[in-house]
């Protein structure tokens, strides 16, 4: 019975330190392993073995052959050779797999004997094949034996009564096969922690409905609910419940009467609409432990227990909601499961960029890993490695701070964690990331720099020919400087020289090279029913996205060559929306389209895509550039005859872009 607490609502977002909400919850809770049941052979993979396993047969059962040749008495082999062979006598038997011999071997005999025959009484070696030659009924050997060559003797790899797998043991396909060599078809596992997961909000909708302006799909309960089953548990999904007190408290209980642990994701925080808290605060036993942690992402993860089970609440946003089970629902999973605390690799790394965090938290950092091992001895290897570890290879480009982004830890290699008194990581800093997989999953192909849809297709036509590509986004200025220090394989660039009006080819170095790209023309999109831009000359609009403080605009990420042409174009007017940054053309265009905004600058393919209005500004050249000490790999090789090809040229020029003639 769920009893009012009385207490709860004076602990919300009373932030604490993360050791102490570890200690508070861990504390609240039964993390006895769960009990054991049987399982069959075949469902049995990746459950956790709850009973030491002991063999009850030998194996093998039989003194077996190792190979096609014949049975025979190792004494009678000795001293032969190709000039002087011993001559048996062949048994009138042939010792097939599954047949049991009748006929023993005796002095100055062979029995022909199959790979996986059992051995004949009396004998003690095999001779191979390959060794003998027949004459009638004679056996001629040319090479000596020693007993027991080619035999593998009864028990010789699992004895009866040995323990072959113990208590505790994750099974994999290694062990099922052990499990099925010594005759078990059932085995006793620990249960699966039974979570229930529980998405909460008016504006979530499942995926596969309609979509409508203001509600977003609920990607939280997919992701908990696969990384809930990766952990060993078994994932109760229960659907969305709206911003309904009496639905979301009814929906509790049955979630605390079945399952061993409840995750509600969403409205933890004390807005207005935000249940999830309130509803759990009504819990006792002890209810409440923790509302508000001092994490970044993740502050107003809330921590509960009922009669021992934990009730967690996850924030809504997507990366505070992974980051944060991840933290602390994980690992009391994994304990419930019988499994090990979840480990994961750490590796060494110099930060790309130069970072800003938040006194009094402790922040989560998702990054890039780049491997720079193969940067030319000579580069100008800039700011980022100056100050780095040499003796480190690889760099970490962080992938975005938003909580509420979707992709960025879907894409992202691994977090670093920064301490909750560190202000600033300094580019080039020595950092520890901790990967988010088992492994860090070498690229054939490293792309950094300027987004563009043309480099999408050229990526996806490269990855059907089976090459592993990593992009990062992170704009012209970055990507060009990725590429001097080597630590890419191309950068993907369109950066005007106003000294010469050329682009790209003023920024080499002699440590990288130009590999020519396409045109695309540059504009500004918006709206074709909008009357602020429809039908108007261009010095008219451009009059008013300066003017015009009700025009709100969409700007570009600094470092990019949009964003230069922008402030080029604005002439250190700042309108409404400049602060806004979207980090590629297609997400400019999708912010006008949806009317967050009312125009900004993309290129002419993103805004077709989007059916967008379009007023050409300038056509610009997009390159690629590579350091001269990559010219030669096998990807890059493979890219610039992609790019070279007579239909990939096509296909890009049916998309809007202009190719070199």
């Amino acid at each position: 019975m769920i009893v009012p607490n009385a207490h709860a609502q004076a602990q919300f977002l009373n932030v604490i330190d993360r050791d102490e909400a570890h200690r508070r919850f861990h504390a609240a809770l039964r993390l006895d392993v769960l009990d054991e049941e049987p399982v069959s052979l075949d469902q049995s993979l990746g459950r956790v073995l709850a009973r030491d396993v002991a063999a009850q047969v030998d194996v093998p059962s039989f003194d077996r052959s190792n190979f096609d040749g014949f049975a025979v008495r190792a004494a009678d082999t000795f001293g032969a050779d190709e000039t002087k062979p011993r001559r048996l006598a062949l048994l009138d038997q042939t010792i097939a797999a599954s047949v049991e011999p009748t006929t023993p071997v005796i002095p100055g005999t062979a029995a022909p004997i199959a790979t996986g025959g059992m051995l004949p009484r009396g004998g003690d070696a095999i001779v191979m094949v390959e060794h003998t030659d027949q004459e009638g009924d004679e056996l001629l050997v040319r090479r000596a034996v020693s007993p027991g060559h080619g035999v593998s003797f009864a028990g010789t790899d699992i004895a009866s009564g040995e323990i072959v797998l113990r208590c505790g043991t994750v099974l994999t396909s290694r062990d099922t096969g052990v499990l099925a060599a010594i005759g078990f078809n059932r085995v006793f596992v620990h249960r699966r922690p039974r979570v229930a997961v529980v998405s909460t909000g008016d504006e979530i909708v499942a995926p596969g409905a309609p979509m409508r302006p203001g509600m977003v799909y609920d990607s939280n309960a997919r992701i908990i609910a696969d990384a809930v089953r990766e952990l060993g548990g078994e994932s109760i999904e229960l659907g969305i419940v709206r911003d309904d007190v009496d639905e979301l408290r009814t929906r509790l209980a049955t979630a605390l009467g079945m399952c061993d642990m409840v995750l509600l994701s969403g409205g933890t925080s004390k807005g207005a609409g935000d249940l999830s808290y309130l509803v759990v605060s009504e819990l006792n036993d002890p209810g409440i432990v923790a509302h508000g942690v001092a994490l970044k992402p993740g502050k107003p993860i809330c921590l509960a227990a009922h009669e021992g089970k934990a009730v967690v609440i996850l924030p809504g946003f997507p990366t505070s909601a992974i980051f944060t089970f991840h933290e602390f629902a994980a690992p009391v999973i994994a304990r419930l499961a019988g499994r090990p605390a979840p480990q994961h690799r750490r590796v060494r790394a110099n930060l790309a960029l130069k970072v800003n965090s938040e006194i009094g938290r402790t922040e989560y950092l998702l990054v890039g890993l780049i491997d720079r091992a193969h940067a030319p001895p000579n580069s100008q290897t800039g700011a980022a490695s100056q100050s780095a570890d040499e003796h480190v290879r690889l760099t970490a480009y962080p992938r975005g701070k938003g909580s509420g982004s979707v992709t960025t830890f879907s894409r992202a290699d691994g977090f670093i964690t920064i301490g909750r008194h560190s202000e600033i990581v300094e580019q080039g800093a020595a950092v520890e990331v901790q990967l988010l997989g088992r492994d860090l999953a070498p690229a054939d192909l490293v792309v950094i720099g300027s987004h563009c849809a043309g480099l999408d297709y050229l990526l996806g036509k490269l990855q059907e020919q089976g090459v592993c590509i990593k992009f990062m986004a992170v704009g012209s200025t970055a990507g060009l400087d990725a590429a001097r220090r080597g630590e890419c394989d191309l950068a993907g660039v369109h950066l005007l020289d106003p000294d010469t009006g050329q682009y790209n080819r003023p920024f080499l170095s002699p440590d990288v090279q130009l590999i020519e790209g396409y045109g695309r023309m540059q504009g500004i999109v918006f709206r074709q029913d909008d009357p602020r831009f429809a039908g108007r000359e261009r010095d008219a609009i451009l009059e008013t996205i300066k003017s015009d403080t009700e025009c709100l605009m969409v700007n570009r990420n600094k470092g990019s060559g949009t964003r230069i042409l922008i402030d080029r174009l604005l002439d250190g007017v700042q309108p409404t929306g400049y602060a806004v940054q979207a980090r590629n053309h297609n997400a400019v265009a999708a912010a006008v389209s949806q009317n967050r905004a009312d125009w900004g600058v993309a290129i002419e393919s993103a805004a077709k895509h989007a059916g967008l209005g379009f007023l050409p500004l300038t056509r610009e050249k997009y390159d690629f550039v590579m350091p001269a000490s990559r010219a030669s790999a096998p990807a890059v090789v493979a890219f610039r005859e992609l790019l070279g090809d007579d239909k990939t040229r096509g296909n890009l020029t049916a998309m809007g872009f202009v190719l070199p003639t």
